[in-house]
């Protein structure tokens, strides 16, 4: 059973890419208008709202894995204006049944300034605790609900398979980082 264990978690490692490692700012703000161009074509309300968004929180690879106990990891940046202003890490741990990885990104949008602005302020943001996130659906005809619009903070979670569903940020801590 040991064994099984060790080539278990060897094998969930294995999956995941090499460029886990620190990125470097290019490469990151490389990643993150691939993402913002993939997020756009599967969601053109989503485009529609980050035209209006004061700032864009991206992180084009979050990996997830776990084998009773997971975590996940993923580095983005921050666009205000259409810029860069900071990078940022997002990390989770938890426990529980679980058996896997996956790799997904994130888009957070801010609506309000006010919401920005206590996001750029703190040490360590915590979805959940310091903000609260509304996950956007996805209706009929690529509509977002009306409830998630008014928000001040909107989360997209997809993959290259398309917008996911049922996911959650919650207890995901994003904290600023150099590069």
């Amino acid at each position: 059973m040991k064994f099984l264990t060790v080539l278990l978690v060897s094998s969930l490692l294995a999956c995941l890419p090499v460029s886990a490692n620190a990125a470097s700012a290019q490469e990151i703000d490389a990643k993150v208008n691939q993402t913002l161009k993939e997020f756009y074509h599967h969601s053109p309300a989503g485009k529609e709202l980050a035209r209006k968004a004061v700032g864009v929180l991206v992180f084009p690879d979050v990996i997830k894995a776990g084998m009773g106990i997971g975590g996940e990891y993923g580095e983005g940046a921050l666009r205000v204006g259409g810029k860069t202003a900071a990078y940022y890490n997002v990390a989770s741990a938890s426990i529980g049944f679980q058996l896997g990885a996956q790799i997904k990104s994130e888009v957070l949008l801010f609506m309000s300034q006010e919401a920005l602005d206590k996001f750029r302020n703190s040490d360590g943001w915590e979805a959940g605790v310091d903000g609260s996130v509304a996950l956007a659906t996805v209706g009929a005809g690529g509509q977002i609900d009306s409830n998630t619009v008014q928000q001040p903070i909107i989360g997209f979670i997809f993959s290259n398979k398309g917008l996911m569903y049922n996911l959650s940020i919650e207890g995901s801590k994003i904290t600023r980082i150099d590069r």
